[in-house]
């Protein structure tokens, strides 16, 4: 079968387009025929062979998208040919997925089939920091850094669909303007504003509630620097590439608490509660009170120009690749 293929752990300029063994499900498997598969900031990281989960090479990257079930292993009760969406640790970027059942979920209504390939991470990841770790309340105010990435944009339209004011941080007028379709009611340009000066003035000296942080680097320190009394920092990831250090005695000073968000793990150990949060996700879609975006749909050929938005940070919404032809 064609997939994109990491055949040993680099740089993504070291990916192939080539072909790997089709799958067989064992017990608790199923085969997924992928339709359109989501790119995500840790694909990069696989592949680097940086992330918290490795892969035995030659393994296809990808975290997440639709498609239907073709073929299912011993004690699988889900029907062949049922659309579904998946999101496991790897293998999208291929014609054939190999997936535990425990991975699949059934197409959610409301949305196309662009939307449902990438809406699972993003908004699951969301869903859970704001409602779960961060417990954010109708009336706080959320700060959101990347406000225009995937989990980011997400974010920012769960935050205020609860309730808050959604403060957007991002690195052009372009990408604050995008936030602001998306539910924001402020913005700071990270390149042109000092972020800590900015948000205490939004908020007029309060500082954030919840600081919901995909970006790490600099900005995190920022950022916490600018936290509420009682506030909660959420440790989403490092889309700057460093993992940032803060002095503790700022947590302590300000009576505020730095929350590591983890989805996949968390839907592993906590099944009940994760199914309950894509219970509510489904509904939001069904009734379109969540609209997730879509930044751009690559073929397969040209996998490497959806990575590079990626890299680039040009991205607004989603990455899809195109898998079926």
């Amino acid at each position: 079968m064609r997939a994109v293929v990491c055949r040993e752990f680099g740089s993504i300029d070291r990916l192939e387009l080539g072909e790997l063994p089709d799958p067989t499900p064992g017990p608790g498997e199923v085969v997924v025929e992928v339709s359109i598969a989501a790119m995500n900031f840790p694909d990069i990281l696989i592949v680097e062979g940086t992330y918290q989960f490795r892969p035995d090479p030659p393994f296809s990257p990808g975290l997440e998208g639709t498609g239907t079930i073709a073929a299912v292993g011993a004690g699988v009760t889900l029907a062949v040919g049922s659309p579904v969406v998946a999101a496991v640790t790897h293998g999208a970027f291929a014609e054939r997925w190999l997936v535990p059942a425990t991975g699949v979920l059934p197409f959610p209504n409301g949305l196309t089939e662009e939307q449902a390939a990438g809406f699972a991470i993003a908004y699951g990841t969301a869903h859970h920091a704001l409602r779960h770790r961060g417990q954010l309340a109708k009336g706080e105010t959320l700060l959101v850094l990347g406000a225009a990435g995937g989990v980011g944009s997400a974010a920012v339209e769960l935050g205020a669909g609860m309730g808050a004011t959604v403060i957007a941080a991002a690195s052009s007028a372009e990408k604050l303007a995008y936030a602001v379709s998306r539910g924001a009611s402020h913005t700071i340009n990270y390149r042109e504003q000092d972020l800590k000066t900015a948000v205490r003035e939004i908020t007029e000296g309060r500082g954030a509630d919840v600081i919901f942080d995909p970006v790490g680097g600099d900005l995190t320190e920022s950022a916490f620097r600018s936290i509420a009394w009682n506030g909660r920092h959420l440790v989403v990831g490092f889309a700057a590439g460093d993992i940032p250090a803060i002095p503790l005695n700022l947590a302590l000073l300000k009576g505020s608490s730095i929350v590591g968000v983890y989805w996949g793990n968390w839907r592993t150990r906590e099944p009940h509660a994760a199914a309950e949060s894509v219970a509510e996700l489904y509904r939001l879609a069904e009734t379109g009170e969540i609209d997730p975006p879509i930044s751009g749909v690559f073929a397969l050929d040209h996998f490497q120009d959806a990575y590079a938005s990626l890299v680039d940070r040009t991205a607004m919404g989603k990455v899809l690749l195109q898998i079926a032809e």
